[in-house]
């Protein structure tokens, strides 16, 4: 997923976390997550979209890309 960064450039900024640190587990199990997932974060941190744990399909992720880079 982080070379949409290129793709979208300048207008996507990718982030990989560990989701077995005792913080980010605690964020997983947040957002709903079994172990991990995919989110789309605004530049303020609200989330703006999400997929969970092996659902994340790459259209599903430059379709709503492209509607928040647009908006």
């Amino acid at each position: 997923m982080s070379g949409l960064e290129k793709e979208y450039k300048g207008a996507v900024r990718g982030q990989n976390l560990d989701a077995t640190t005792p913080e980010n587990k605690k964020i997983v199990k947040e957002l709903g997550f079994e172990n991990h997932g995919l989110v789309i974060r605004s530049p303020e941190g609200n989330v703006l979209w999400k997929e969970p744990d092996h659902q994340v399909k790459i259209e599903d992720v430059r379709r709503e890309l492209d509607r928040l880079v647009k908006s």
